[in-house]
């Protein structure tokens, strides 16, 4: 599972087969979620409340190349990294 993107200890991932809908994986520590690209909404999982919101902040911020990379998972193309939260 290719990270696209690391920041304040959260990975970023997609996998290359994933199903839909189009969503994006973190990880933090001991904690993972999954969310929706489209409504950014928690799929599944759970993060404690303030890596939620960056997730949430960076996320809304870089929608488009999610989906572009969501695109290229789909077509089993390398992944674009994505710049972190500032």
């Amino acid at each position: 599972m290719p990270t696209i993107c690391a920041f304040y200890g959260l990975l970023i991932r997609m996998y290359w087969d994933d199903h839909e809908p189009a969503h994006f994986h973190v990880t933090y520590g001991e904690y993972s979620a999954v969310y929706a690209i489209e409504t950014l909404t928690m799929l599944r999982g759970a993060l404690p409340r303030r890596a939620h919101a960056m997730v949430l902040e960076w996320a809304a911020a870089h929608r488009d190349e999610l989906m572009e990379d969501w695109q290229r998972c789909q077509q089993r193309q390398p992944l674009l990294p994505i710049a972190p939260l500032d």
